[in-house]
């Protein structure tokens, strides 16, 4: 997967190179290309940003450069193009797991009060919000949809498993997590997971995930069918 992003601070993305996202653009399993907009601005000082028609308190980030910046990088519309803001749909699990079947993604990241809309008309086929609050930006939105999609795909983590009992993956929140030592200040490991018996683990973790759940968000229970989470019956031996 090719990841092309489109911002006027392009050091934000240095943090890429660190963990297991690093690792794994070093060894080609996914690319990172980031383009500064003010490359692409006919302006002598290289701006990028102008006052809003109509009036109002910052400024708006202007078409032309980032227009040339997208016909520069997708000139056939080739990528998913998503621009990160607080008024596109919040990023889930659902919507990670379908971005990580695409091929190329660009991401648009926005500043100051925004976009130019006519750059969303244009050539954007997606808004996306990370929550339900305002940042400086639409770099850090950029990497935390990076580093959620980038799970997905092969070799990135150690496990394929890694992916498939986390929180949301089966609708619910995940279940905790112990290692050694076995006692630390005076708190045990629950003795289920130190027994060995893997049908009374995976029931001890469904029951922790659904506790978890309905204690913190009980709106993830409504209409979800648990059924394929469910240990199966062992089957009885014929005398």
């Amino acid at each position: 997967m090719r990841f092309d992003v489109l911002t006027v601070f392009t050091g934000y993305f240095s943090v890429l190179n660190e963990s297991l996202l690093g690792k794994a653009i070093e060894g080609g399993r996914f690319l990172v290309n980031t383009v500064d907009i003010r490359d692409f601005s006919k302006d002598k000082h290289r701006r990028t940003d102008d006052m809003p028609y109509g009036g109002g308190a910052g400024m708006v980030m202007t078409p032309e450069p980032i227009m040339d910046a997208i016909d520069a990088v997708d000139p056939l519309h080739e990528a998913h193009r998503i621009y990160l803001s607080p008024k596109g749909n919040v990023l889930c699990q659902q919507k990670v797991e379908a971005l990580a079947k695409k091929e190329r993604i660009l991401l648009l990241c926005g500043d100051y009060e925004g976009v130019d809309q006519r750059v969303i008309d244009l050539a954007i086929d997606e808004e996306i919000s990370i929550g339900d609050y305002v940042l400086t930006g639409g770099e850090l939105p950029a990497l935390v949809l990076i580093n959620c999609v980038a799970r997905y795909l092969d070799g990135v983590l150690g496990s394929s498993e890694s992916t498939l009992e986390e929180s949301f993956s089966n609708g619910l929140l995940e279940y905790p997590h112990y290692t050694r030592p076995e006692v630390f200040c005076g708190m045990s490991v629950p003795k289920v997971l130190l027994g060995g018996n893997h049908r009374d683990i995976a029931e001890w973790r469904l029951q922790k995930s659904l506790e978890v759940t309905e204690a913190r968000r009980p709106d993830l229970l409504e209409g979800v069918d648990l059924t394929p989470y469910m240990p199966k019956k062992k089957r009885k031996h014929r005398t």
